[in-house]
């Protein structure tokens, strides 16, 4: 089988980012089958570095042959021009649907226009397709507030009832998302859900302990690893800080690595604060991360107090966090606080409480030998969401689809 894969984030394991898309990819060609990955440009580190000609270049990454179009995105971008750069990247995926030579089209969000493709190879090229949901839409940027014009809202409604519709099977990332795909009368037996997972056998191979400066290797050190945006809830993590320097617990640091529309003004406030103990650090590669968080005491699972992410996003850091065995605090409900509750892997606080954010940063600290049980509980739970396990699951999801769909 060979599937057109559209990702318009896809990134490679030596970049900054997510990289489930890869590891995916991966186990698709494992298992004997060819694959086309279509992503934009500048969102992070493609594998691909030649020229670009006629608006795209064209290469391989291994065995994996990646199309990457000449859309440049940030995520420093307005709203109008990011969803420009949406529009252009799904126009040209529809002239790829039409001329390119495959089996299967599987598509995966954000954004929610990741399905346009599909619904094109579905209805006018009579393909299967396999439709990805990572965040619901329109519902989450609709409880953020980021979308309030109704007619926007009713337009991406309907492309996200057009994508459902259209695709043959779809996966979840989270439990919240297939319920929420559930609610759109979508029959059960055409969602599963394969959340993101832990990269054990990559990254035990390339890493190298560090901090960054600012950290002695004393320090408590709390990590987070993500984008700094509005969804994020970083000031969160800021007022942990100011708390903590009020308890002069000079001891303990709080290193934000990433990037994102909010860092500048996090920085601002850091500063007027003037906070010691909060370290900004630039992204780094996914093996330069995984020896940072190998190197710390505990990770940062944050973000902001919107309902809707409670059950409905499965953030890669979480993964990542536990894959090193390190112990999670998170400040909000839902399925990953259930986890961390259930499994003793780590310190769940409520949300807009930096009372007790700081008095959970200092158990963890003054308590190292309960913290390192944690530590082995961590790891524990990461073998459940083992990223091997979790992709021969989604080859076979495919390969079901082709089997039952591929005259259809």
């Amino acid at each position: 089988m060979k599937v057109l894969y559209f990702h318009q984030y896809f990134v490679t394991p030596w970049g900054s980012g997510g990289n489930r898309s890869y590891w995916m990819a991966d186990a698709l060609i494992r298992q004997g089958h060819q694959i086309t990955m279509v992503c934009g440009s500048g969102h992070g580190e493609t594998g691909l570095h030649g020229p670009f000609l006629g608006g795209k270049r064209r290469g391989h990454v291994g065995q994996i042959e990646v199309i990457e179009l000449e859309l440049p995105y940030s995520n420093h971008l307005s709203l109008l021009r990011r969803s420009r750069v949406f529009l252009r990247y799904a126009l040209q995926a529809i002239l790829l649907v039409l001329r390119e030579e495959y089996d299967l089209v599987f598509a995966t969000t954000t954004p929610l226009t990741a399905g346009i493709p599909g619904i094109f190879a579905r209805w006018f090229c009579k393909k299967p397709f396999v439709f990805e949901v990572r965040d619901l839409w329109p519902e989450l940027p609709k409880a953020m507030g980021v979308v309030t014009n109704p007619m926007v809202l009713k337009i991406l409604s309907l492309l996200e009832w057009a994508s459902y519709r259209s695709a043959h099977r779809l996966i979840g990332l989270s439990p919240g998302i297939a319920e929420g795909i559930r609610n759109q009368r979508v029959a059960p037996k055409k969602i599963t859900m394969i959340p993101n997972g832990c990269d054990h056998h990559f990254f035990a191979k390339n890493t190298k302990l560090w901090r960054p400066a600012g950290v002695s290797d004393s320090d408590f050190m709390a990590v987070f690893a993500g984008a700094h945006g509005i969804a994020n809830g970083l000031q969160a993590v800021i007022d942990a800080a100011v708390e903590l320097q009020n308890r002069k617990r000079q001891d303990i640091k709080f290193v934000l690595v990433g990037d994102g529309k909010l860092k500048p003004l996090l920085q601002e406030v850091t500063k007027q604060s003037r906070l010691e103990n909060v370290i900004f650090h630039d992204p780094v590669t996914k093996p330069d991360l995984m020896g940072l968080l190998e190197s710390a005491n505990i990770g940062m699972q944050i973000l902001a107090n919107v309902p809707a992410f409670y059950y409905g996003t499965s953030p890669n850091k979480f993964f990542d966090y536990i894959a090193v065995g390190l112990p999670v605090l998170n400040n909000y409900p839902g399925w990953l606080a259930e986890l961390i509750k259930e499994y003793d892997c780590g310190f769940v606080v409520p949300p807009d409480d930096p009372k007790a954010f700081g008095d959970a940063i200092e158990e963890a600290s003054d308590n190292r030998n309960d913290l390192l049980k944690k530590s082995q509980h961590a790891k524990k739970l990461s073998q459940k969401f083992s990223r091997e396990r979790l992709a021969i699951q989604w080859v076979d999801w495919l390969e079901k689809t082709f089997n039952e769909h591929r005259s259809v």
